[in-house]
């Protein structure tokens, strides 16, 4: 069997939904209840027998070492291999100008010290906000049996001129790819796009890097992909079942709501043998006072239910008040809502508080948020 190494991306989209990572990455955002963004990957690794896990990181990762510890929770708590949180700039030498880096290969470049020390034969790519539950392993072998050079997972999907922030990935009749392409809200209809996932070997890798040092190459796609399609052998990986990906503050909120379905749920956490880990947390039961009315929705362990909630989400230790009326929100850890409080389309960050009597709509193409220790 090939032996992988795992390399994450925890910040490369932070701007995207810059509402929810002023204070964490975009791998510790909250989402469903009780995960973070990271555990889908995290999941997908540790499912398909990866063990090795690097994640780096680049700045407000405090919450996501806080979330991920030893890595016990995901089983990488491991004296050879396991998790590895790789601040940027290992080495005194990798970065002289003393700047952030931008994009994946500007992260890769920094982390060539840690790459070169692994011993394992491939290395797979992913960035953290990759919302699905993929056999990586399939990939894998995929990628092993035709010889490719690197292999990019795609998933075929309808594109709109809203859709923004997504590489358009197209292909011939064998899967080899012949064009990739920014959206930019002006292709429409049915297009393969890019899953941000990648396969291939760890010394091709480390080849990669060493070019694109030489070269000055910034962008993996349009720098390493798009200038040697002619000459190198690289393919896609289909992937058909439920994905979602998280480009700004209302995807976010959508592909929360979409949790509310019960085919999505089960695309993502019921299949057999690759289960979604997080870190494990000791909460009471929640509390559903009488008088209380809950319809489809997602509530965490430790609530406390004295109102209404309708198709909302709620996450740990949340509170709502009496004759308070929740709809359509999202509710983050410890959240306070007072009496007859009305909300709709709201997403408030950890430890809001909501003061009795207060109003507050959003619409579900333009949500409401509220960020974190906020009173209202």
């Amino acid at each position: 069997m090939a032996t992988v190494v795992g390399i994450i991306f925890s910040n490369i989209h932070d701007k995207n939904v810059s509402e929810l990572t002023r204070r964490r990455t975009m791998a510790s955002v909250p989402f469903g209840c009780r995960y973070r963004l990271i555990d889908f990957t995290l999941s997908n690794l540790v499912n398909s027998g990866i063990t090795h896990v690097g994640v780096v990181t680049h700045y407000n990762y405090q919450s996501l070492m806080d979330h991920i510890g030893t890595g016990k929770d995901w089983d990488l708590a491991r004296r050879s291999g396991g998790i590895k949180i790789l601040p940027p700039f290992i080495t005194a030498f990798a970065n002289s100008q003393n700047s952030l880096v931008n994009t994946r290969l500007e992260a890769l470049k920094s982390m060539v010290e840690f790459i070169s020390s692994c011993k394992e034969e491939y290395v797979i790519l992913s960035d953290c906000d990759v919302i699905c539950n993929m056999d990586l392993s399939e990939m894998i072998n995929a990628h092993i049996q035709n010889g490719s050079d690197i292999t990019v997972a795609v998933k075929r999907m309808y594109l709109t001129h809203d859709v923004k922030n997504v590489e358009i990935v197209e292909s011939d009749g064998d899967g080899r790819i012949i064009d990739v392409s920014d959206a930019n809200g002006i292709v429409t209809g049915y297009r393969d796009i890019n899953l941000n996932i990648m396969v291939m070997r760890r010394q091709y890798l480390m080849n990669l890097l060493m070019d694109a040092s030489a070269h000055g190459y910034s962008s993996f796609t349009k720098d390493v992909i798009a200038k040697n399609l002619d000459t190198c052998d690289f393919r896609v990986y289909r992937y058909d079942s439920y994905f979602a990906g998280i480009n700004s503050l209302t995807d976010y909120y959508m592909c929360n709501m979409d949790l509310l379905s019960s085919s999505a749920r089960d695309s993502l956490f019921n299949v057999k043998n690759r289960p979604v880990y997080t870190k494990i947390r000791n909460s009471s039961p929640t509390i559903y006072e009488e008088g209380c009315n809950v319809k489809n929705s997602l509530i965490a362990d430790g609530c406390e239910i004295y109102g209404t909630v309708e198709n909302s989400i709620l996450f740990r230790g949340v509170k709502v008040g009496k004759n308070t009326v929740i709809k359509n929100s999202i509710l983050m850890q410890d959240t306070l809502i007072g009496e007859n409080v009305s909300l709709n389309c709201v997403i408030t960050d950890k430890d809001v508080v909501i003061r009795d009597g207060r109003v507050l709509s959003g619409h579900e193409t333009r949500p409401f948020f509220i960020d974190k220790l906020t009173v209202v």
